[in-house]
């Protein structure tokens, strides 16, 4: 008996077809059986899989299959390194099969525009180099064991305040430099199975329908090639959608946007080519679909998780070398979440974790523990008591580390922070230990950064683990204990004052508008080129040992790229990893820049004594910015400094080099400028010579002057009032030649 190819799901009657443009619950896509194609569930990710027990009738945010927690993606992006994201991603792609997932939905690569951003913990920083680099690492280990990935949320959202109907207003080189080039690499790179759009409008159409971003760049300019999906509930106008490029709606909405499809197919208002298009992409999914495997080590990956979690905490400070603690010191241990342990954030991303690890418990394998909560994490009880009982148990010790930070009730999915504080208890409890202990120990389980003034300079050591994962709890242990050496480096600032932060006075924007004023000036980008003191810069963090960087040597290659090679040496007494971070910085171009911006970074592991020699290709993005008159990257030509940083304030060796870039050629119009007409390096000495030579005697030394008051005249302004001076005839040659010269 022979086998029969289903037909192509295109060729089936237009009502079926539009079946698989939308969920046919919260969580999957509708079977086809005269296609051949099944249901594809679809799940929350990033940093493990939320697949809802039971039926897909509702979100189902506290029902799901136990999975393990991996460190989310503010740890991993403190991490630095590709390989941690990797790991995680091909951990969650073994989890998802044996659950039978398909696709995972993550990473979320969008960027900290401020420390206030509610899901921030679900994003990796504030620079998009470093965000671009370790998504693409995820979706790599995540596709790789053969469950889609879908890198979200496309485009220009961060923020939760008004996030399904706020406008984030934002300029196209600010998005194109900032917003848009960790999709653009995760896309390009490692091509995810899916991207999903965001629930804001860009520019005040919603991402959703947004055809400029969804098919003029996404698949236009970057190649794109798989499906684009809805965040849960982000479509507007299910027809103007489509006709954009989002394939499928999620969830399901009970056929109501299938039928405004059909409707329009019918009409003639929408082309079924533009049905059928999705119904292929939406089609190719099917192909990810396959049994459920055997299962997964649970404790091989808990074990995994530890390994990982350990990497991607930093070292703040560590003042007199009180970390590591000694062996056998008598330690007290302060702080609810010794005992109860922040590891995850809350909302979709909130996984069922198949165990979690205490610090309380792992430390007391390692030291002499005395134990006092000190606060309670719903702010209950008698503070004053329990700060009391806290300071007792501080007094007279060795070392104190006080565990604190902020609950899940305090950033979540769903609400943006208003403050960079911690809870005014645990600041009162930390002074009041610190009065008392020989030495104090601050370690901090937050999902994004928060201030440390009023405190930091009481205690001796900060160690801030953000949210790692099921297994923090024994990482922060061996971090703690110098089992593992520190080597973690911000992924975001830690400014003094949360007025000193580039949004602060447009974060989270008003009546439905958010207005990205500070352009590119984002994060380490507006402190460096401001000035602006902070209490920790991106990319900082110490180790138990010590690093040198020598013999930095940059040669050109080509007009617009160079070679970067440095040696690291391990100076210290220990094993331990270092960040390499390079640095470019230009006044080059007619456009500001920042001081400095992040251009390539990679991880090195050394033995004590050891050295390695480390290698970059910078290509000429690295040297780029974004033209908004040529709409493309433009190189221009000068001096740019190539800079090796311990951190983004910090430099600690550099050179500088010529790029003859490209020679850009502007076009000219009628609508371009007096000044750009006479400055144009085709038609501006041929129009100054042609106008002086109408011009009476000492026209010469009255140009300079005369483009001062009527350089920004347009052209066309310029020849109604000074006609005689510039005939008609002679602006067309010159237009022509401009364009010729392109």
């Amino acid at each position: 008996m022979t086998a029969t190819t289903p037909p192509d799901p295109t060729s089936l009657p237009l009502e079926q077809k539009v079946l698989l443009l939308s969920g046919q619950d919260f969580w999957s896509t509708p079977a086809v059986a005269d296609a051949g194609l099944p249901s594809v569930v679809l799940t929350d990710g990033p940093h493990g899989v939320r697949r809802q027990q039971g039926e897909f009738d509702q979100i189902g945010l506290l029902e799901s299959v136990p999975a393990t927690c991996f460190p989310p993606a503010v740890a991993v992006g403190s991490s630095w390194d590709p390989e941690v994201a990797e790991r995680i991603g091909a951990a969650v792609g073994v989890e998802a099969r044996a659950i039978g997932v398909p696709v995972v939905l993550g990473p979320g690569v969008n960027i900290k525009r401020s420390p206030l951003g509610g899901r921030n913990f679900e994003y990796y920083s504030e620079d998009p180099l470093l965000a671009g680099v370790l998504g693409a690492a995820h979706v790599r280990g995540q596709q790789g064991e053969g469950v889609g990935a879908s890198v979200k949320h496309f485009a220009a959202n961060n923020q939760e305040t008004q996030r399904m109907q706020v406008s984030a207003d934002v300029d196209e080189r600010t998005l194109r430099e900032i917003y848009l080039p960790a999709f653009e690499r995760v896309v390009t790179e490692s091509r995810p199975a899916t991207v999903m759009c965001a629930y804001n409008k860009v520019n005040g159409v919603y991402a959703s329908q947004h055809h400029w971003l969804l098919t003029e760049v996404l698949r236009e300019e970057w190649g794109f090639r798989g499906a684009v999906v809805s965040d849960w509930g982000a479509v507007d106008d299910r027809v103007a959608a489509l006709e954009a490029g989002l394939d499928l709606q999620m969830p399901g909405d009970h056929g109501a946007g299938n039928a405004l499809v059909v409707d329009a197919v019918r009409a003639g208002r929408l082309d079924e080519a533009v049905v059928d298009r999705s119904v292929r992409r939406v089609a190719a999914l099917a192909g990810l679909v396959a049994e459920p495997t055997a299962g997964f080590d649970a404790d091989a990956h808990h074990a995994l998780a530890r390994e990982l979690a350990a990497g991607c905490a930093v070292l703040l400070k560590n003042d007199g070398s009180t970390l590591p603690l000694a062996a056998g010191a008598r330690v007290t241990v302060v702080g609810e979440f010794a005992r109860t342990p922040r590891f995850q954030g809350g909302g979709s991303s909130h996984v069922n974790a198949t165990r979690v690890d205490d610090a309380l418990t792992a430390l007391r394998d390692a030291v002499d523990v005395t134990f006092a909560p000190g606060f309670t994490l719903d702010g209950s009880g008698d503070a004053t008591a329990l700060r009391e009982e806290a300071v007792a148990a501080a007094r007279g010790a060795e070392v104190t580390v006080v565990f604190a930070g902020l609950a899940e009730a305090d950033e979540s999915e769903g609400f943006d922070r208003t403050t960079l504080d911690l809870p005014a208890a645990q600041v009162d409890l930390i002074r009041a230990v610190a009065a008392v202990s020989l030495r104090t120990v601050v370690v901090l389980s937050t999902g994004s950064v928060v201030s440390l003034e009023g405190w930091h300079d009481d205690v001796d050591a900060v160690l801030a683990g953000f949210l790692l994962g099921q297994a923090g709890g024994s990482a922060l242990a061996d971090l703690l204990t110098g089992a593992v050496d520190p080597s973690g480096r911000l992924a975001e600032t830690i400014p003094l004052r949360l007025q000193d932060t580039p949004a602060y006075l447009a974060f989270p924007g008003e009546q439905g508008h958010v207005r990205y004023g500070e352009g590119v000036m984002v994060g380490y980008r507006h402190f460096t080129t401001a000035e602006q003191p902070v209490r920790y810069p991106f990319g900082h963090g110490l180790s138990y040992t010590t690093f040198q960087t020598t013999d930095l040597q940059v040669r050109t290659r080509g007009a617009d790229g160079a070679t970067v090679t440095v040696t690291v040496t391990n100076t210290g007494e220990r094993a331990g990893r270092h960040v390499v971070q390079v640095y470019v910085a230009t006044d080059a171009g007619p456009v500001r820049r920042p001081a400095r911006e992040l251009r390539a970074f990679t991880k090195v592991s050394l033995a004590a004594g050891e050295s390695t020699s480390v290698a970059f290709e910078l290509d000429r993005r690295a040297f780029a910015y974004w033209d908004v008159r040529e709409h493309d990257w433009v190189v221009a030509p000068g001096e740019y400094t190539v800079q090796v940083g311990a951190s983004a304030a910090d430099v600690v060796d550099q050179r500088t080099v010529t790029l003859a870039g490209d020679e850009v050629v502007p076009e000219l119009t009628m609508q371009s400028s007096v000044a750009e007409w006479f400055a144009h390096p085709v038609a501006g000495p041929q129009l100054l010579e042609g106008f002086l030579a109408t011009m009476p005697e000492g026209a010469a030394e009255m140009h300079a002057g005369m483009l001062q008051m009527i350089g920004s005249m347009p052209m066309r302004r310029f020849t109604a009032d000074f006609g005689a001076a510039v005939p008609a005839a002679e602006l067309e040659r010159l237009m022509a030649a401009a364009r010729a010269a392109r």
